[in-house]
């Protein structure tokens, strides 16, 4: 599905606003400054999102929080991010030194939450400013590899994938991460015409 510039900008600038919202509340709950950047944002094939994600993830294990949402448009969110900077990440939140039996234990639970305050952020930014109708599902954590987390985020040939690049920056510290919005080709239309609606009106 090709996007004209003008619906791309559109897009990337709800998305990015979202992303400014989840990281003032990150902020607050850390003391080391979290910054949230958005490189690029595309519209993607399942075939292209997967070849796209395995070689800038080179193969990695990856985790990652899964999230379903419904209303005037339906899908999946997921927040992805390689293994390693996900322990990253929680030691830098929750102070636990990486290795330490305590860090698995609180791992999945403030990944979760990060998880649900990113997607929540973009999507809520989504939904209010096209004022269209969403609902949300608990978030769901789990790891692997991108194929087996593309098949349970419900990709399938005709899904139309919206791919944000995001970069974690927390001080001096470069943590990575890539942010997936899924959408079937019916919602994603309704999504588009919104969009267009709001284009129109710029």
């Amino acid at each position: 599905m090709k996007l004209t510039d003008r619906q791309l900008d559109a897009l990337q600038e709800l998305v990015n606003i979202g992303i400014g919202q989840a990281a003032g509340i990150l902020n607050d709950m850390i003391e080391s400054p979290i910054r949230l950047q958005i490189p690029y944002l595309q519209i993607l094939t399942p075939n292209d999102v997967q070849e796209q994600l395995e070689r800038h993830l080179n193969g990695e294990q990856i985790s990652a929080v899964q999230l379903k949402f419904t209303g005037s448009f339906g899908g999946i969110a997921q927040l992805v991010f390689p293994t390693n900077s996900a322990a990253t990440l929680v030691t830098m939140l929750t102070g636990e030194e990486a290795g330490t039996h305590d860090l698995d234990s609180v791992k999945i639970g403030t990944l979760s939450e990060v998880g649900n305050i990113v997607i929540n952020g973009v999507m809520g930014a989504i939904s209010n400013v096209l004022q269209q109708r969403l609902n949300y599902s608990i978030p769901n954590y789990t790891e692997g590899t991108i194929a087996t987390l593309l098949i349970s985020g419900g990709l399938t040939a005709d899904t139309v994938v919206l791919l944000a690049q995001t970069r974690f920056m927390i001080e001096k510290l470069h943590i990575e991460g890539d942010i997936i919005l899924i959408f079937n080709v019916s919602s994603f239309d309704t999504l588009l015409a919104a969009i267009n609606q709001l284009a129109g009106g710029l």
